[in-house]
């Protein structure tokens, strides 16, 4: 079982500590540095960065993207994902993100992330062909799940684009066929394409249109962690809970879980550095009580900043 090392912030009775960012009112406070930022080659001129929203009430205006030190992008706080162009093929870069607060002052960098732009192909005016066979379905009133087939290209297929609409809102790696959508509207009507993109920027055209409809009513379920466990042990006269769970299957980075202790006492569980893919577990102290009944459950901060929906309630007794 691999376990993971996390930052964790102290009980709070009512709400957990959060990320660091202003709190609701607080305009004062600068926002957190954006965290689960990614950064892939769109073309051998092009660099998709990614990042999760910072959550509702952090006092955040937009973001900014950085190459280096040079500013490349500057988006409002509703987006989370910017295409850096006019870069050099063969080429490795380096990308930071900063959240610009509504008093308009800068937060902290997230940590840096590096991508290498493929080389160009010299007279490449083929574009690929169109992935095949795209399908999806609704996860929650909050997020789809699309695929398609692969496309195929004279040389390579660098990256996938994927469409809402007319705007493009996300993009993959070329040896992707899947992807999960969030920060949807429950009971609202999506229209999904998807483009695949070679080296030389050649754009396919458009998939078949995959038409969905998130359910009106979110409970979440398909947003909360699975497989979730928990036991107690003894250890020099202390008892512990041992949690372990996958996380949910978003699209993108989840940084932090909130643990909900006997029905009113909150946690948060927030990852100092890139947190792990697959199962996790977590262990905390709960007292020096024999026989004492606790119920446990928890979830995750989504990529889009808001909360995914509770695992299962487990029940456990601690016992030597």
């Amino acid at each position: 079982m691999r376990r993971v090392v996390v930052l964790v912030c102290a009980l709070l009775l009512t709400s957990s500590c959060g990320w660091g960012g202003a709190a609701d009112g607080d305009s004062g406070r600068l926002p957190g540095a954006p965290t689960g930022v990614t950064a892939a080659a769109g073309s051998a001129t092009s660099v998709h960065v990614m990042w999760n929203a910072l959550p509702v009430g952090s006092g955040v205006r937009g973001y900014e993207v950085y190459r280096g030190t040079t500013k490349v992008g500057e988006v409002p706080d509703t987006q989370h994902m910017v295409d850096v162009t006019r870069l050099r093929p063969s080429t490795m870069y380096a990308f930071t993100v900063r959240a610009r607060g509504d008093d308009g002052s800068l937060g902290p960098r997230s940590r840096a992330v590096r991508a290498t732009t493929p080389a160009v192909v010299a007279a490449d005016r083929s574009a690929p062909t169109r992935p095949a066979h795209p399908s999806g379905r609704a996860v929650g009133g909050r997020a789809v799940q699309l695929s398609w087939g692969a496309a195929k290209d004279d040389r390579a297929v660098v990256s996938y684009d994927i469409y809402q609409g007319d705007a493009k809102i996300h993009s993959v790696g070329g040896n992707q066929t899947a992807t999960v959508v969030t920060g949807l509207r429950p009971g609202t009507r999506y229209v999904f394409t998807v483009r695949a993109r070679d080296a030389a920027d050649n754009l396919s055209a458009a998939a078949t249109a995959v038409r969905l409809t998130t359910p009106g009513g979110d409970d979440g379920q398909d947003t909360a962690p699975t497989g979730f466990t928990a036991r107690s042990h003894a250890e020099s006269g202390a008892y512990y809970l041992d949690l372990a769970w996958d996380p949910p299957d978003v699209d993108g980075v989840i940084t932090e879980y909130q643990i909900l202790l006997d029905g009113g006492t909150t946690t948060s569980l927030v990852w100092g550095g890139v947190p792990p893919e697959g199962h996790s577990t977590y262990s905390f102290y709960v007292g020096r009580d024999h026989g004492v009944v606790h119920r446990v459950r928890l979830r995750a901060r989504l990529p889009d900043g808001t909360w995914g929906g509770w695992s299962a309630r487990r029940t456990v007794t601690t016992r030597a």
